[in-house]
Order: structure tokens, then C-alpha cells, then sequence
């Protein structure tokens, strides 16, 4: 495919720009499943324009060949697709069950009334947008606050919290607990499209943290381990199938089995409509 083949409506014109990086995008995927590539592209159309407007449904579905409706299905889906405009910086805070009782929702309510903004809201002036998190996959940081998907603070406290955004809105460097450094949005909506990002300092990796290793640590100081367990032991790619079993294992499992037969005029398994016993 050539940038030549796709000739975008006046709906999707203002993002012609990205078309080189959109084909390249396309490109990773296997012939007929270019479909596959609307992700990345979602993410790609919010470097230009911050969010998923419109115009970024306009293009992506006119570059894969599918309709609008499909593309707003999945940017409506996912809440890294932001419908409406963004800050430079937007600041996540973990609310789920263990940051929330370990300080979580303190930390996103002073933010609150210090920004004098709420969830998906936006500062007046345009740089920070913050959002309370249902989870950050970092439970043994909690409670944890990113920007814009890197690690900013662990073990967060409000005043650590407060101190970070006026630094954002100041213009000044924020030096990130762990993971890269801070970068805007735009910005990191590049990476999540799946290009380098030339920025110094823009990717980063270290070795798992004293909190992330205290479950081994503790192991290991007691003696704790698995019986006979070798960590040299390749993983199987294949469930072992149970010795003997040739019926299913429950009565749950047999009725499934009974009831989803291989439909006889290619309606998908389960399927009675048509299929109706005539009395």
C-alpha cells in the first residue's frame, strides 16, 4: 500500500500528515487484517490532535477501509481514547480497593480542589487533566499516581501529589519516581502508536523495586519454596490433557456439550432460531 491509494474526504484532509505514519502503521499486519491496526492509529491521530475528535475517526476509518461506527465502537471502548481535548499532562490517580485505603482517594480529592477540577476535566489553562484510575497494575507502590501512563509517584501523598502538578503547570522538570521522564501527552501517544521516540530520556527500565520483591524476600529468609519446583523447567505451550478423561467433568460441562452442536445450517452453535422442533 502507498500513500497514493488512499485519497481522504474533506472529513479526514486535516490529518492527511499522519497518512505516512498511518500506512506504516498499517503495514506491520498481515494482508486483510490491516483492520488490526486501528489501536495504534487511534493513538497515532491523538498526537496531533490530543484526543479522538471527529476528524480522527474520519481518518482512521477511511485508511482501513471500514466505516466510522466501527471506529467509534472501539475509541468509545477504551479510555485511553479521549473524546474530547486533553491536557498537556494528564495525571492519573489510582482509586481502586488497595490505593484507596491506603490514602488513593485523599490524594485525588486535594488534587481536586487544589486544580478545581473534576474526573476527565481540564485546567483553564490547558495543562493538566486529571482522572481518577480503577487500577494502575502497581499495588505494591500504592498508592501510585502517573502522568500521562509513566509512574510518577509512589507511595503517594497529597503535598507529593500537589507539589508535582504546580511544577507541571509551572513549567519546571519533574523528576518521575521510576519509569521515564515525563513527557506530554501528545508525546506519548507516539510510543503507544508504536514509534521510537528520540526524546532523551523518553524510555526507561530497571530492576524490580524493594516493594515489588518483598513476597520473595520473605520467602527466601524463611526458607519458604515449592517442593521440587525447578525454575529451569520450560514452560508447556499446550494444556496436558487429563489422563483418562473422555467425557466431560461435570454435569455443566455435559449439557454444554449436548447443547452446542455443530449447527447443520451454518448458524453458529446454540443457535435455535429456525431451528424450532415442529409439534
Amino acid at each position: 500500500m502507498s500513500d497514493t491509494t488512499v485519497e481522504l474526504t474533506p472529513a479526514a484532509a486535516k490529518l492527511a500528515g499522519l497518512l505516512p505514519q498511518a500506512l506504516e502503521i498499517i503495514a506491520r499486519y498481515p494482508a486483510g487484517r490491516s483492520r488490526s491496526a486501528l489501536l495504534p492509529l487511534l493513538h497515532l491521530v491523538q498526537t496531533d490532535e490530543g484526543f479522538v475528535s471527529p476528524t480522527g475517526v474520519a481518518f482512521c476509518a477511511e485508511v482501513l477501509g471500514i466505516n466510522k461506527a466501527q471506529v467509534g465502537a472501539v475509541a468509545t471502548f477504551y479510555t485511553m481514547y479521549k473524546r474530547r481535548p486533553t491536557g498537556e499532562y494528564l495525571v492519573s490517580v489510582c482509586t481502586n480497593t488497595l490505593c484507596n485505603t491506603l490514602g488513593g482517594q485523599q490524594v485525588y480529592d486535594e488534587l481536586s480542589e487544589h486544580l478545581g477540577v473534576g474526573h476527565d476535566e481540564t485546567t483553564a489553562d490547558g495543562r493538566i487533566t486529571l482522572e481518577h484510575a480503577e487500577c494502575l497494575a502497581a499495588c505494591d507502590y500504592a498508592p501510585v499516581v502517573t502522568v500521562n501512563y509513566d509512574f510518577a509517584i509512589d507511595e503517594a501523598t497529597p503535598e507529593a501529589a500537589v507539589g508535582m502538578v504546580d511544577k507541571l503547570r509551572n513549567g519546571e522538570a519533574v523528576t518521575p519516581s521510576r519509569g521515564a521522564r515525563v513527557c506530554s501527552l501528545k508525546e506519548m501517544q507516539l510510543q503507544l502508536a508504536g514509534f521510537a521516540e528520540p526524546r532523551d530520556g523518553a524510555v526507561a527500565d530497571g530492576l524490580a523495586g524493594a516493594p515489588t520483591l518483598r513476597g520473595v524476600t520473605l520467602a527466601q529468609e524463611h526458607g519458604i519454596a515449592v517442593a521440587d519446583f525447578n525454575p529451569d523447567t520450560p514452560i508447556t505451550t499446550t494444556k496436558p490433557a487429563r489422563e483418562g478423561k473422555t467425557t466431560p467433568a461435570n454435569p455443566a460441562e455435559a449439557a454444554g456439550v449436548a447443547s452446542n452442536k455443530p449447527a447443520a445450517d451454518a448458524k453458529p452453535a446454540g443457535d435455535s432460531v429456525g431451528n424450532e422442533v415442529k409439534k
